[in-house]
């Protein structure tokens, strides 16, 4: 088309940028650092059996001497970046460091930790007064203390934290600086960020300010999360995708540390880079639990212990409060009043004799007798005196009975004896072997009788 310019091979260009930027990023990712030769190398890693962590510090690749202090005293971490020039920059982050491991609180508690921060703040404003460092030095703060599945977080400054949580890098820190307000407003983006000018401008530091507070929470982590703690080192030179993906990678702490140190001097290692990561390998949950179940057992067992105790109570009131009759242990043939239950537990009796009566068995019914061979229940001790008393009144009743009916037939058989010895003397008198007349009158009978 005639008066047209057309651009030659814009898409060849386009390509070949692509082509060249993920060439450079490729370079970045596969390249180690060999950390431990360079100049003032520094790291710290360790376990104890709660948290695992590694760590590292690097003068970076523009700066003659690190500013960044960090400290790794489980279950406490902090990183500070010093600001201020020559030497004071690296004096008031060792103080903010020193001041942190003296005075931070022993639980996760975020409050208190902001508090510790504050106290180094005061400590590095007094410090020039006391000949230690000059005046304007200044450092940012940024401290975690986890503790079981809390961890506690305060902050000032754009030193960052970090978490992995199922694999998601969450950044839980928001930067002091006047490029995060920007960000905020919507004037750049957090790429843009990266690379302004006046990325360095903090809004919020220890150093300067007597009123500076801390930004402090508290969350909730749980075992396999990762805790990541850096200087702007890092997240003003790798993006936090970058960032995301080489915690993702790394299997250990130090092995994640030394990679993300690496990938920021492979961008070009403008800064100091300070980086702390923390494995939560176990949360206390586990443990809760185990106390949790402990404590139930405990109070299972402790209920059944009462339920016993209480069933103890009231069967030694029941046995207390029960009597029976039965044969005497003794003397089989008597009858003896017992109190408790007519049985036993674990071969050991349940009852005991408390009266032995003169109740012979053998004078009761059958039916009686063969319930007191099984035992015969009371309501109280007084019930089973009254059964006796029946007992014994029955068996007068039938001694008595006896008695009577045995002096009826005395009476009657008396009787009889002295009838026929009454007719006996009439026949003797009728009949006198001496008087012929008395006889004649009996054969005169006799015969009148045939």
């Amino acid at each position: 088309m005639p008066g047209s310019k057309i651009p030659k091979f814009p898409v060849r260009k386009s390509l070949e940028a692509l082509v060249a930027k993920q060439a450079k990023e490729a370079a970045q990712e596969s390249f180690m650092y060999d950390l431990d030769s360079r100049p003032d190398a520094d790291s710290e890693q360790g376990t104890n059996g709660r948290l695992s962590w590694g760590s590292r510090g690097d003068v970076g690749l523009s700066r003659e001497h690190n500013e960044d202090s960090y400290l790794c005293l489980p279950p406490l971490f902090a990183v500070s970046d010093g600001m201020g020039g020559e030497a004071a920059g690296e004096i008031a982050s060792s103080i903010c460091i020193q001041t942190l491991a003296e005075n931070a609180p022993t639980e996760a508690n975020a409050e208190a930790l902001g508090e510790a921060i504050e106290a180094a703040n005061q400590a590095i404003i007094e410090a020039p007064a006391k000949g230690v460092g000059k005046e304007g030095m200044g450092c940012t703060a940024t401290a975690v203390l986890i503790e079981n599945d809390k961890m506690a977080l305060a902050h000032v400054g754009d030193s960052r934290c970090y978490l992995l949580h199922n694999q998601s890098l969450v950044r839980l820190t928001r930067d002091h600086s006047f490029v995060e307000t920007l960000i905020e407003a919507g004037l750049i983006t957090a790429e843009e960020a990266r690379v302004h000018p006046k990325r360095s401008i903090i809004t919020r530091a220890l150093g300067s300010d007597p009123d500076m507070y801390a930004d402090n929470l508290t969350i909730d982590v749980e075992k396999g999360e990762r805790v990541l703690l850096c200087s702007d080192g890092l997240s003003s030179m790798i993006t936090d995708a970058e960032i995301e993906k080489i915690c993702q990678e790394n299997k250990t702490p130090q092995l994640c540390a030394d990679a993300l140190v690496s990938a920021a001097l492979a961008a070009g290692g403008s800064d100091n880079v300070t980086v702390i990561v923390v494995d939560i390998l176990n949360d206390g949950k586990e443990a809760i639990m185990k106390k949790k179940r402990h404590k139930a057992i405990m109070s299972w067992m402790a209920g059944v212990i009462s339920l016993l105790v209480a069933l103890c109570c009231v069967g030694v009131w029941f046995v207390d409060e029960s009597y029976y009759l039965a044969p005497d242990e003794e003397n089989p043939q008597k009858v003896a009043i017992y109190q408790g239950f007519n049985s036993s537990f674990l071969g050991i009796p349940l009852s005991h004799i408390t009266e032995k009566t003169e109740v012979n068995i053998s004078d009761l019914t059958p039916d009686t007798q063969k319930q007191l061979q099984s035992g015969v229940l009371a309501m109280s001790e007084a019930d089973a005196q009254e059964k006796v008393q029946r007992y014994l009144s029955y068996i007068a009743t039938k001694k008595a009975e006896a008695h009577e009916g045995a002096s009826d037939a005395t009476a009657t058989t008396n009787t009889d004896a002295a009838a026929m010895s009454g007719t006996d003397t009439n026949v003797a008198q009728l009949i006198d072997p001496n008087n012929p007349s008395t006889m004649a009158s009996v054969s005169d009978g006799e015969g009148g009788g045939q």
